[in-house]
């Protein structure tokens, strides 16, 4: 979804607010509104906020009262933050719990111009099922495709959180032409694995993430919560990573916040500095787009592969 009477700058800065979420969605909003001022104050002109930021992370256990949290786009949550993008002339990536209709949602992100009017919505579209992140019970795999969405300062992505992790929807992104790739995302460790698994479950997520920077020759911003998080006394929880991080087009990281602290990251893009990379590595230019017909496919056997 393209606003074609906009037009990238050469330079624009980006913002991501990195924050604890509490159990009263009213709060949550109001610190929202206030890291977004804050951010805005510090230069960045298009901001991103956490994934399912209103809400601690419901999707710990399943339980159907959950979905009385989700919301329309345009919606509560949307129209109050069009009202902050306004007063501060910044682009807002806005997570939202969407409802769209009786018994079906998405995991959502809506894309608010300066002016506050909606750029578009990018629905998720790989959802994961694993211990304590059991989003498939609550949403929809995304339907409306992979997106770019032109704002005032820039072209511009987003995925969420699962997308991570899957090299086909940075790239796919990148080819429509954004410049700066937002992850919006809810990760952490599950705390019985942190000792023994956790520094190569962080670095993971990290480096996958700078491998789509470098890959695609774009700026990679990934925008975590703190904290830890349970959904019944008894529970574990999950214990929420932060070290959100901003990346350059080379995997350089510009800006990276710590695992505990809420902070604002801000980070310059250049797309004069995008542009150099990509012609020193010339990535896109050397795909061999004649021979990927296979990756539409689960998975192949040599024999399958030959019949290609």
């Amino acid at each position: 979804m393209m606003n074609k009477k906009n037009k990238s700058l050469e330079k624009f800065n980006i913002g991501l607010i990195q924050m604890s979420v509490s159990k009263d969605a009213n709060k949550n909003i109001s610190k929202a509104i206030e890291r977004v001022g804050l951010a805005a104050q510090k230069g960045a002109q298009v901001i991103c906020l956490p994934e399912l930021f209103r809400s601690q992370y419901f999707c710990q256990q399943e339980d159907v009262k959950f979905f009385d949290l989700a919301e329309t786009i345009p919606g509560p949550t949307t129209k109050t933050l069009s009202s902050v993008a306004r007063k501060h002339r910044v682009v807002l990536i806005v997570p939202v719990f969407e409802r769209r209709a009786a018994g079906i949602y998405y995991n959502s992100a809506a894309v608010l111009d300066s002016d506050g009017s909606l750029a578009g919505v990018y629905r998720k579209m790989h959802i994961p099922d694993d211990p304590a992140y059991y989003e498939k019970f609550y949403f929809a795999p995304g339907d409306l495709g992979f997106q770019a969405f032109d704002t005032k300062y820039g072209r511009i992505g987003t995925l969420i959180c699962w997308d991570q992790w899957y090299p086909e929807a940075a790239r796919i992104t990148a080819l429509l032409g954004a410049s700066v790739l937002f992850y919006p995302t809810a990760i952490g460790w599950h705390p019985n694995e942190k000792t023994e698994l956790g520094k190569a479950q962080l670095d993971a997520w990290q480096t996958v993430q700078r491998g789509h920077a470098i890959a695609n020759g774009m700026y990679v911003a990934a925008v975590n919560r703190i904290g830890l998080e349970k959904p019944f006394l008894d529970s574990p929880g999950i214990e929420f990573w932060g070290s959100s991080f901003i990346a350059d087009p080379q995997g350089v990281i510009l800006a990276e916040a710590s695992a505990d602290k809420e902070e604002i990251l801000i980070a310059s893009v250049d797309l004069k500095h995008q542009e150099d990379i990509r012609r020193n590595w010339p990535f896109l230019r050397d795909r061999r787009v004649d021979q990927y017909d296979g990756i539409k496919q689960r998975f192949l056997s040599e024999e399958e592969w030959k019949k290609k």
